[in-house]
């Protein structure tokens, strides 16, 4: 999803910038080869965090500078790959868990453009939920600093205004849609011209309606026991066009960038977004004073059966041919240590990846976190998928769907013709 990606995990996961950040000539070692270089290049998904990350990185290694470009995940996606097959990828990047997308761990790991990062401290600490996809043929490649949730973030004043509560059952969450509406402030900002974005709702939906009542559909969908055209993906993506039809999201969804809909929610313009916890650092950022509350998002009227997609967020890899690689495991390493995990996660709004860091969980994110221990999360759907392309049909299926040019029976159809078609 960032994810994204879900993958998408995708996130992983940010604001969009322009399309030449991310390739801006960072070419791997450019700057010094043997591993002597004092410039690392990196290239990052992660706006408004990876900023702190890289200040205290460079001041605990005095005479470093890291060259950096941020982008969002639509962009970036396109941009490593066609770095990476010419040669003018940075040292370190940004790469998606699991095998979901066109930057995913395995996609990338596959064809030899990764390190193989298993001989790192902290690679045998990994939690097995997360080392699963993490790796490729039983090798570390992404060093996953951050765990992330996909659900409803609610602008705390603007519901306060309004005075509204957020719904824990779906019957709830179409009255609250629909008295938001009467209000005159949508519920949720929907950035759906950024098709990564699309995805998130329906994510959030399939999370009970499908893994509710089946926790082993993806082993049924591997087996070819299960199809999405025949599960209850038809049921989620149901839900997520009655929401659409109630009112739930602004005007024009489709005409409106993830940018834009930040603004939308941080301004109070609606009363939240559906997104992953690491939009919060984002609508801080352009709302300092704003509190933000992370909330599952309910796809049934029995609140103790929702469940929360909540895995690895993005994380880093290493250039497989990078000239600056001891600065590059240097990075990637301070970014799974205890220092550089809780400056990500704080900034974004996540939790760390491994235990024992000594991190706090901020206030925001108590409900993510207590699904987390009760075990009532699902993996980003995208990340146990065979292929990339079954999130790509995805993705450009639900624009199409938005702008009246598809229906949810083509599209899972189509998601159906690419999981069978395999990696």
């Amino acid at each position: 999803m960032k994810t994204r990606t879900p993958a998408v995990l995708l996130a992983a996961v940010t604001a969009t910038a322009l399309l030449a950040a991310c390739s801006g000539g960072t070419k791997a070692g450019e700057s010094g080869g043997g591993g002597g270089s004092k410039t690392l290049t990196l290239a990052s998904v992660d706006q408004g965090s990876v900023e702190d990350v890289v200040k205290a990185f460079e001041k605990a290694n005095p005479g470093v500078k890291v060259r950096y470009t941020t982008s969002g995940a639509d962009q970036y996606q396109q941009q490593i790959r066609t770095q990476l097959s010419s040669g003018t990828a940075p040292d370190v990047m940004s790469v998606w868990p699991g095998n979901g997308n066109p930057a995913a761990t395995v996609v990338l790991a596959k064809p030899g453009y990764l390190r193989d990062l298993s001989d790192q401290a902290w690679a045998a600490k990994i939690p097995d939920a997360i080392k699963t996809v993490a790796q490729y043929k039983g090798k570390t490649y992404n060093a996953i600093f951050g765990q992330n949730g996909i659900g409803a973030v609610y602008n705390q004043q603007a519901m306060a205004k309004a005075g509204l509560t957020p719904p824990d059952t779906w019957t709830k969450l179409l009255a609250f849609c629909r008295d938001a509406k009467a209000k005159g402030t949508p519920a949720f900002a929907l950035g759906n011209q950024d098709n990564w974005v699309t995805q998130l709702a329906l994510y959030a939906m399939v999370a009970t309606t499908v893994y509710g009542e089946d926790r082993d559909f993806d082993k049924k969908m591997q087996a070819s026991e299960a199809t999405f055209a025949k599960s209850q993906w038809t049921t989620a993506l149901d839900k997520y066009m009655t929401m659409d039809e109630t009112g739930c999201f602004q005007k024009n969804p489709l005409g409106t960038n993830y940018e834009a809909s930040q603004q939308l929610a941080a301004t109070g313009k609606t009363l939240g977004i559906i997104q992953g916890n690491w939009v919060i650092a984002l609508l801080k950022g352009k709302n300092p004073q704003g509190t933000f509350t992370f909330k599952a998002l309910p796809a049934t009227d029995d609140p103790s059966a929702t469940l929360i997609p909540a895995a690895a967020g993005a994380g880093y890899g290493v250039n497989a041919k990078t000239k600056n690689e001891d600065l590059a495991l240097k990075f990637v390493n301070f970014a799974m240590s205890p220092e550089g995990m809780n400056l990500f996660v704080k900034k974004q709004g996540g939790l760390p990846a491994l235990p024992d860091t000594g991190y706090a969980v901020d206030p925001s994110l108590t409900e993510l976190s207590t699904f987390i221990q009760a075990d009532r999360t699902v993996p980003f759907m995208d990340q146990l998928w065979p292929n990339a392309k079954v999130q790509q049909t995805m993705l450009s299926g639900l624009q199409e769907i938005f702008s009246g040019q598809s229906t949810p029976d083509k599209l899972l159809g189509e998601m159906d013709a690419d999981y069978k078609a395999g990696s």
